[in-house]
């Protein structure tokens, strides 16, 4: 029989935001400030873990399997079995899958499940055309081969591209991930009006979450190796407005597009940890906790249209569990952009959309913007791909426990036409 699965504890670090160059960690740096407080603070030593996963998409070459490098960090053991996942934006969440998947077939009774993501170490190719060059030069037998070679070169043979603009370019359809959006934003309506708007909101409600307090015990403060500390997320905005952000030009399909940079998550580096256990290791320890998984989902579509991954997931997740859009009394959307986002709202809300594309009778119905991202998102956070699954699932847990609701899920659109969600209740 499938065994309960529970979430314990986590923490994440502040997100950064990338500020034109590599940041002060690296992901596996971001790893070890998430997980050394949080670990120092379990009853149990770090070498009690069965298993611990990492999502991280931008692996850099120094760091090979950043679950491994990670734990042997944190002082986990060398007999720590670690290894890295990577389904693009959704690798947080598939760590904390996989773990509940391992749990719950009883392969194992604790597992640390995580992201890490530094998008600022993203790094800088050369066109393939230059790589050949420089192939045929590196091969070239005698001088004057050597010269031969050289004197082929050309200018543009040396113009370096960022990688991150590459990576978050479907290999598919040739669409950036912002395209995507603007596709979604076409078919559902979506103006640029509401984007601003929903951006807006976004950082509102993230400045008023860090004044309250309601991030304490979430995020950990980062220290740098230079002495710097970090202890907020750092591209968050309170003085946003909608006159500021009607001056911003659209970032992609210009002129008539309508996602710009101020409707749209920020590039920024970030890690976040999630303690998974069983009822056996809750009793062996004497845990509390925080929530149970209920079921996970994923699913596929065109990649074009990839920002509508979290209708079609959730709604498979509601189905097999006999709920309702309404049922969910709290929800973690990923702000990958805000149209993106808005467009999933109206899809549920569109008759037509539920009938043909996700086999209801009718129109699943709205959801309440006061249960949504109550405390803000990608959009005024920032969105570390690897990191942001993680993090949604291990905040809506902490935003359940504070407003005292029941039942949440937390999901996420996925590059490359995928979609995840995962249905958690508060215990």
């Amino acid at each position: 029989m499938a065994r309960p699965v529970y979430i314990i504890d986590g923490a994440r670090t502040p997100f950064l935001k990338a500020q034109g160059g590599p940041g002060p960690f690296t992901p596996v740096d971001l790893a070890v400030q998430a997980g050394r407080p949080l670990l120092t603070r379990q009853p149990f030593a770090p070498t009690a873990f069965d298993q611990v996963i990492l999502g991280c998409v931008n692996v850099i070459a120094d760091e090979m399997n950043p679950a491994r490098v990670a734990a042997l960090r944190l002082g986990m053991g060398e007999r720590m079995v670690a290894f890295t996942v990577q389904i693009n934006c959704g690798s947080g969440m598939q760590s904390i899958d996989t773990a509940y998947r391992y749990i719950e077939a009883g392969k194992a009774d604790m597992i640390l499940a995580g992201g890490a993501e530094a998008l600022s170490y993203a790094p800088l190719v050369f066109p393939q055309s230059g790589v050949r060059w420089f192939a045929k030069f590196a091969t070239a037998k005698d001088s004057l081969s050597k010269v031969t070679a050289f004197l082929k070169a050309r200018p543009s043979y040396f113009k370096p591209i960022i990688g991150l603009e590459r990576g978050l370019t479907d290999p598919i359809t040739d669409l950036n991930m912002g395209q995507t959006a603007e596709i979604v934003a076409y078919l559902m309506g979506v103006t640029r009006e509401q984007a601003d708007a929903y951006a807006v909101e976004s950082h509102r409600r993230l400045a008023t979450a860090q004044a309250q307090g309601f991030l304490n015990g979430e995020v950990e403060t980062a220290f740098a190796r230079d002495g710097k500390f970090y202890d907020h997320d750092d591209g968050v905005r309170p003085d946003s407005s909608m006159d500021k952000l009607a001056k911003l030009k659209p970032a992609f399909e210009r002129p008539w597009g309508q996602v710009t940079p101020g409707n749209s998550s920020q590039i920024t580096d970030g890690a976040c940890w999630t303690i998974l256990a069983s009822e056996d290791a809750v009793n062996k320890y004497g845990l509390k906790p925080k929530a149970i998984i209920v079921d996970s989902q994923w699913a596929g579509l065109d990649p074009g249209i990839m920002g509508f991954g979290p209708v079609l997931s959730s709604t498979e997740l509601l189905k097999r569990n006999r709920l309702k859009l309404q049922d969910i009394e709290t929800w973690e959307i990923n702000e990958a952009f805000a149209s993106q986002l808005l467009g999933c709202l109206k899809a549920w809300n569109d008759d037509r959309f539920c009938r043909e594309v996700l086999g209801l009778d009718g129109a699943a119905g709205q959801i309440d913007q006061t249960k949504l991202n109550v405390d803000g998102g990608a959009i005024s956070l920032g969105h570390p791909v690897g990191t942001s699954g993680n993090r949604i699932v291990l905040h809506l847990v902490n935003a359940m426990k504070r407003l005292g609701t029941k039942r949440g899920i937390a999901t996420e659109c996925i590059g490359g036409g995928l979609g995840g969600a995962m249905l958690i209740e508060t215990v």
